[in-house]
């Protein structure tokens, strides 16, 4: 043999070496011996494997990522678009997703995302770059939910969800959980409604080809009854809860069962069945573990049910004893914690506690300003914490926290979600309490133009921000504007017909006492206080 017919032959056995290498320790045993016979351009694929190797293994993300670059850099050598060079951008993407550096990671997947569009232009088949697009767009939605962009990877788990509809069949068990998965994105960002043709399909495809009784089928219906609660159906909730119980009591499923069974005492709430709620959770109570935090959820729903009960003291108790559960659980798993901590706040602020409620809120976001793919939490816990101060008069104290979450919450869902509307009205609320009529108008202006957009302008809360920015108009003894915007309020009641009776009738009168004020008069005072906005206006009315 030749010399080149030897090193030919030497490179065949090298790379089938690497090819038949199973582990990531054998593959890099074999990448190693490859290195002195080939070109750092000619292992360009050798590490694109490597690195998608040891990304899925999960354990060593630095050494991925130093496989990952390295294939990026022999492959994109020309710059021209090709199918490698998607992948190893995808797997960038996937490794600083890992590392929690979410602008690195979303740069490399539209790049990614860029190239495949141009491969689709000059021809590539989508047999070719569907199983890569998939990829990129899977990651593309998992980055932006940890950035707290919720609704625009909704967006492109829609499209992955499509690519799936394309290439698998439609009874696949894989689009089953594909239907799923975006049923609790539309979940998480409280469109229960959307959601719901999702998780059917999702429970149709599983009983079809799993049964009435498998696992899948209980997560299924678990999630149905979370949907319907949130459609304030708490009747079918309760019906899909039970089907799901009776399923995961069959398979053993202990700590799911629990947690169902908390979910169906919520339920039981929720429809006023308080003594049948205290019952369950009682139940449930004697099976938890001490310190467990299956048991301070047990306690928290306790305190709901008795606080609805008007038992404030028993209710308290048991919140007290969540507290002291979770206080332990901090940093085991601080995403929990920071969510019960959050609705045992809102239990303490029904029962006129805010000192405690506040505290709790500010609890809660110690917890989430260390978890950076919690920013839009952050952001809503802000904003909620900002309502109770200005509630209580601590206004000074309230706007930081206003001005932080409206930050926070514009970078995760856009200027105009409806949510931000709620803090800006608010702030407005501040500082025209502090005096500050010209700012209060700005704010104002800002939550009308969102609310109108977002919600229309004869929804009630829309109308309560035109109501403000008349008084802050007021305040400037500006009466022109003023009465322009007090004519909106009125023409907006008027369209709600005799429900709104009352709301037409106060704002006629209002608009009859600035016309006084514009022609000299001197009518009594108009009230120019601003009406804050809760927070949960912004998750619960569309």
């Amino acid at each position: 043999m030749s010399s080149r017919q030897k090193k030919a032959k030497e490179k065949t056995d090298l790379e089938e070496a690497f090819e038949s290498a199973k582990t990531p320790e054998e593959m890099l045993y074999a990448f190693k011996n490859m290195e002195s016979a080939y070109s750092e351009t000619e292992l360009g694929l050798a590490s694109l494997k490597i690195g998608l190797k040891l990304d899925q293994e999960g354990d060593d993300p630095e050494k991925a990522l130093s496989f990952a670059e390295r294939a990026l850099n022999a492959l994109d050598k020309d710059g021209r678009p090709s199918l490698p060079v998607a992948m190893a951008l995808q797997l960038l993407g996937s490794i600083y997703y890992g590392l929690k550096r979410f602008n690195d990671s979303l740069g490399y997947l539209s790049r990614a995302n860029r190239i495949l569009g141009k491969l689709k232009e000059e021809g590539f088949g989508f047999e070719d770059i569907g199983p890569v697009l998939h990829a990129v767009l899977l990651a593309t939605a998992n980055v932006k939910t940890a950035m707290g962009r919720r609704e625009e990877a909704l967006a492109d788990l829609m499209n992955c969800l499509k690519i799936k509809e394309t290439t698998l069949g439609q009874d696949s068990l894989e689009l089953g959980k594909s239907n799923r998965d975006l049923a609790e994105a539309y979940v998480s960002v409280l469109s229960f409604k959307e959601a719901l043709p999702f998780c059917m399909k999702a429970l149709e495809i599983h009983r079809k080809e799993l049964g009435q009784n498998s696992v899948e089928v209980a997560h299924d219906r678990r999630l149905l009854g979370v949907i319907y609660t949130g459609l304030e159906e708490h009747e079918k909730a309760l019906e899909q809860n039970k089907l799901s119980q009776k399923v995961l009591k069959n398979w053993g499923l202990s700590s799911d069962l629990l947690r169902a069974e908390i979910d169906a005492a919520n339920m039981q709430i929720a429809l006023g069945k308080y003594e049948e709620a205290i019952n369950s959770l009682r139940d449930v109570v004697q099976q938890t573990d001490k310190e467990s935090e299956i048991r301070a959820l047990v306690f928290i729903s306790m305190g709901k049910a008795l606080s609805s009960q008007e038992k404030s003291a028993d209710a308290k108790r048991c919140l007290e004893i969540a507290c002291g559960i979770l206080e332990k659980k901090e940093r085991v798993s601080p995403l929990d914690v920071a969510d019960a901590y959050s609705e045992i706040s809102m239990q303490y602020e029904s029962m006129n506690e805010f000192e405690i409620a506040v505290s709790l809120l500010k609890r809660t976001l110690a917890i989430l300003e260390k978890l950076p793919q919690e920013q839009h939490t952050e952001g809503s816990v802000s904003a909620r914490l900002g309502w109770l101060l200005l509630l209580t008069g601590k206004v000074q104290q309230a706007i930081p926290y206003l001005e932080s979450a409206a930050e926070r919450l514009k970078e995760s869902f856009g200027s105009k979600h409806f949510g931000i509307g709620y803090i800006y009205n608010n702030l407005g609320a501040a500082y025209l309490e502090l005096d500050r009529p010209q700012s209060a108008a700005q704010m104002f202006a800002v939550a009308k133009d969102i609310m109108d957009v977002s919600l229309g302008p004869h929804h009630a809360d829309s109308i309560g921000a035109c109501q403000n920015l008349a008084k802050a108009y007021d305040a400037m003894k500006s009466y022109t504007l003023a009465i322009g915007f007090q004519k909106q309020v009125v023409d907006a009641w008027e369209s709600h017909g005799p429900s709104a009776r009352d709301e037409l009738q106060e704002a006629r009168r209002m608009l009859q006492l600035l016309n006084k004020k514009a022609l000299g008069e001197d009518p009594n005072e108009l009230p120019r206080k601003a009406l804050p906005m809760p927070q949960t206006s912004a998750s619960t009315r569309r």
